[in-house]
């Protein structure tokens, strides 16, 4: 079957997803880059029952395959197709529905820098994406100008959007992001949290750039 491996690679992803807490049912999606597009997971497929022929291969036209031609594209496709399209350094995109960090899309929070991983998602700040109704174009350009000069944001009365250079760092950053998420609210139940300044977090993404954080594999 052509593209095994990156099929492979997506299901044990979301499976890993809804095992690690970040997800649950079928409500999170996610992609991977190949020579001629990008390979998707389908709409409405629970995760334990996908099978490598349900993923479906899309094209940067919008155009879609399957192996038994009976799955459609997840309901995002276009979000995960304009940021592939719009940012070379990310091969593969997640989108979660955790718990922290529904929490905090549904009061449209940006995320301080209340602690120094937030550098991890590519910034001072994970910003919140404006609204739109889900699998819209309007959405996927919202989320597009939010992930600007980062790798995660949260999405309004949403969830969590990341992109990386693989499917094993982006899985790695959305329990990041999943994690802050929880400790942010959390320590807003005590006032608001004493934030980093600036130039705190220009030398922790200094560290960061030179090797620490979330490996590469």
């Amino acid at each position: 079957m052509e593209w095994k491996a990156e099929r492979d690679a997506l299901i044990d992803t979301v499976r890993a997803m809804n095992n690690l807490g970040i997800n649950q049912g079928s409500s999170g999606n996610a992609s991977i880059r190949i020579d001629s597009g990008y390979l998707i997971t389908p709409s409405g497929v629970a995760y334990d029952d996908m099978r490598l022929e349900d993923i479906v291969k899309m094209s940067f036209d919008g155009s879609y395959e399957n192996q038994d031609g009976r799955r459609k594209p997840s309901s995002e496709w276009r979000f995960h197709q304009d940021l592939l399209a719009a940012r070379p350094d990310f091969d593969a995109i997640l989108h979660t529905h955790g718990k922290a960090v529904m929490t905090l899309a549904c009061h449209r929070r940006e995320i301080p820098p209340f602690h120094y991983m937030i550098a991890l998602a590519g910034g001072h700040t994970i910003r919140c994406a404006d609204y739109a109704t889900f699998g819209t174009q309007a959405l996927s350009d919202n989320v597009v100008i939010a992930m600007e000069d980062r790798k995660a944001c949260l999405m309004a009365n949403h969830g969590l959007l990341v992109g990386e250079a693989n499917l094993n760092n982006a899985l790695s950053l959305a329990v990041e992001v999943e994690t802050l998420c929880d400790t942010y609210w959390r320590a807003l139940q005590l006032g608001d949290p004493v934030l980093l300044t600036s130039e705190q977090m220009d030398e922790v993404q200094e560290k960061f750039q030179k090797g620490y954080g979330i490996a590469s594999s």
